[in-house]
């Protein structure tokens, strides 16, 4: 591993995977994702932090070629096996590598997704993340966001940030992504507590 892949929320995610905790295990895409692919004609798209491949092998069933990318090996193991179970290994191939790191991938991607995957980051991982984004993402490709929302005072775990200020995605993302829309809302995982979230549309300048 990089120094940009060992973030000690790795440890976290890690454990999850290998004790079977992992809630968001769903068959579907949210259903924001389901109705973006119903909108959209099939192009060539990229998930950062795809755990299983949902997303991907969704995409892939409605003719999107598409690369998920997760840091967890078991992820990115099951993903592949459920790919090729639903026969679209062709179409949703997976990568293990961090999403702030992606110089194995190649431009140009319509679409790029992330559902819970940024907000975990670092500053110097952030600032990674988007250059790959803005080097990856075609001019007119749109970006999808979900993302913990943490206030500016809330402080953080030992093992690292769980949540992003709206400032920091707005700053980060600014002059070569356009906000289109954002979502608010509230979500719960399992028995944690409550907090706050946010679906961000960014169209690539």
């Amino acid at each position: 591993m990089t120094m940009l892949e060992k973030p000690s929320s790795y440890d976290r995610f890690l454990e999850r995977y290998e004790a079977d905790r992992v809630p968001w295990d769903d068959p579907l895409p949210p259903p924001e994702i389901v109705e973006l692919a119903t909108a959209l004609e099939p192009g060539r798209a990229l998930d950062l932090g795809c755990g299983f491949g949902r997303v991907p092998i969704y995409l892939a069933k409605m003719g999107w070629s598409v690369d998920g990318v997760d840091f967890i090996p078991k992820a990115i193991e099951v993903a592949r096996d459920r790919a090729a179970a639903a026969g679209v290994s062709h179409l949703a191939r997976f990568h293990v590598a961090s999403a702030a790191e992606l110089g194995f991938l190649a431009p140009a991607y319509d679409l790029a997704i992330d559902i819970g995957c940024m907000h975990s980051f670092t500053e110097e991982m952030l600032r990674s993340y988007r250059s790959e984004l803005v080097r990856l993402l075609r001019p007119g490709g749109l970006y999808v966001l979900f993302a913990h929302l943490r206030d500016e005072i809330e402080s953080t775990d030992d093992d690292g940030p769980r949540g992003i200020p709206e400032r920091a995605i707005r700053e980060l993302m600014a002059d070569v992504f356009h906000l289109e829309r954002v979502e608010y809302g509230v979500t719960q995982v399992e028995d944690r507590p409550p907090w706050n979230s946010g679906w961000f549309w960014y169209r690539r300048h």
